[in-house]
């Protein structure tokens, strides 16, 4: 088993006492708060400093860390890992940029976690206690838990509102396998508190969390083995799209196994022993370690939600409508929560929706956001809009323009030519239904798409863009004269000669 904690250094001690100062106390409660938030994630945090910052009364309380998952066991502690990790894998392949490969380039784990640490407790100030006081927003940390249709307790104290959000989060979904708890596992609520590389990794579910950690552990020397009980992974993505990172994981050294279910774990010798079952075939693999990625349940238990009056479900979050409203209409809800995409910069902006609708009488709808997301391998994957599959599904004509990775100067400069810009248009139109990237930089590169989709802005208008040169980037400018070119009927060619040589 790791440590319940990573070690206490000064980076740590730093993190903790912007995101829970020792000793702290409550402060007294308000008589009356414009806005309760439960829960200090992404959406908390956002909607905390908005609502103050436009002059509500605010409380926020937090039964653990600031900052949440995204800060404390997320994005960022991941993010930090897997650029190290790419670094190693860069060294090992010197000779493909034109360089020698280092003749010491051994894995520091230990100091990679360190430059994790320090990252994390940088990036802590932002969400620190001290940050919100300074914002005007009253910090409580306990167990909140509703008591009235406007009121909740935390530690003693009662606090009534006006308005409340519950932004609470969600946590990891761990499979009932026999053995696997007596055994010991890891998750991303305490995989970022190893100190030392595990030999044998396996990571169970091929979803975005398994597979960007998956890839950074092997880069770092782990011997990595991904069972999936799906006959894919990334099983939401186009198979074009799962299929060259499958090449990358390859290259990497993962084995990834489909269609098969860890049914037991056991520890002999030190060693933790996993039984495999593929269709009919059984297998056994030693490991030192076991991450678990196979998804995240809402945290909606312990809120005492019924005497609000707002209704849940365990599985699927908190019940909200298209102005994320519970059935309560005073209280509101954001982020994991009660979204089915899960994602750091949905709890963002839902957060952003609740303020306005909660506080301004808004109107503004969860349906309408233009949701972009990204797994950070090596290559990403990102994606926005439709797959060509939902379009046909809602009977929509749909025209492809695929621009490959190897085709961009930049890419081709880069060493980086795996992968390709895939954007859907409705046919005999520009107007983009969604795209899907693969390329080393996608998750930066599908921001513009997104934005062409949120502004109106077709594939034609992209196509006069002048972008810079040389960037990977130009892959969508590539796409958009590809569309151009199909404009080019027979006949306005025929018209066009007819204009030229007169």
């Amino acid at each position: 088993m790791p440590p319940h904690r990573p070690p206490l250094d000064a980076y740590e001690r730093e993190r903790l006492e912007n995101v829970h100062p020792s000793g702290w106390r409550n402060p007294p409660p308000a008589a009356r708060y414009t806005m309760v938030v439960v829960g200090a994630g992404t959406a908390g945090l956002v909607a905390a400093h908005a609502a103050a910052a436009l002059g509500a009364k605010v409380a926020l309380i937090e039964r653990a860390l600031l900052g949440g998952d995204c800060l404390n066991v997320g994005c960022v502690p991941s993010k930090t890992l897997v650029r190290t990790a790419r670094l190693y894998a860069e060294m090992r392949h010197a000779d493909h940029y034109g360089a020698h490969i280092p003749a010491d380039s051994r894995v520091d784990f230990a100091a990679a976690m360190r430059r994790m640490r320090r990252i994390r407790a940088r990036i802590s100030r932002s969400d620190s206690v001290r940050r919100l006081g300074a914002a005007g927003v009253d910090v409580f940390f306990g167990a909140a838990r509703f008591t009235g249709s406007d009121t909740l307790t935390v530690e003693g104290a009662t606090l009534r509102f006006k308005k409340a959000l519950i932004a609470t989060g969600a946590r990891p979904d761990t499979p009932a396998i026999p053995g696997l708890a007596a055994a010991g596992y890891l998750t991303n609520e305490n995989i970022f508190d190893l100190t030392e590389l595990p030999s044998r990794l396996l990571v169970i579910g091929g979803g975005p969390l398994g597979c960007e950690l998956a890839q950074a552990f092997s880069r770092f020397g782990a011997q990595t083995i991904i069972a999936q009980s799906l006959p894919l992974f990334l099983p939401k993505e186009e198979r074009d799209a799962a299929q060259i990172l499958s090449d990358a994981f390859a290259r990497d050294g993962i084995e990834v196994r489909l269609n098969t279910q860890a049914v037991n774990v056991r520890v002999h010798n030190g060693q933790k022993l996993v039984d495999l079952v593929s269709d009919d075939y059984k297998s056994t693999v030693a490991v030192d370690a076991i991450l678990t990625g196979t998804g995240r349940v809402p945290n909606v238990e312990g809120l005492d939600l019924e005497v609000a009056g707002i209704e849940y479900d365990t599985s699927a979050g908190i019940r909200v409508n298209d102005f994320l409203q519970t059935t309560n209409r005073d209280v509101y809800a954001a982020g994991d929560a009660c979204l089915e995409h899960k994602f750091t910069h949905t709890a963002d902006a839902s957060a952003r929706i609740v303020v306005q609708n909660a506080l301004f009488l808004g109107r503004q709808r969860l349906s309408a956001l233009t949701i972009p997301w990204c797994t950070y391998t090596d290559p990403e994957i990102a994606h926005v809009g439709l797959y060509v599959r939902e379009a046909r599904a809602r009977d929509i004509p749909v025209k492809t323009f695929t621009i490959l990775m190897h085709d961009v100067d930049r890419a081709i400069a880069d060493g980086e030519e795996t992968g390709f810009v895939k954007i859907h248009v409705k046919e005999r139109t520009d107007r983009i239904l969604g795209a899907t990237i693969v390329a080393r930089h996608a998750g930066e590169m599908i921001s513009e798409i997104t934005l062409a989709m949120v502004a109106g802005i077709g594939l034609r208008t992209l196509a006069g863009v002048i972008h810079a040169y040389p960037t990977q980037v130009e892959a969508i400018r590539k796409a958009a004269d590809a569309y151009n070119r199909t404009r080019l009927t027979p006949t306005i060619q025929s018209l066009l000669r007819r204009w030229l040589e007169w």
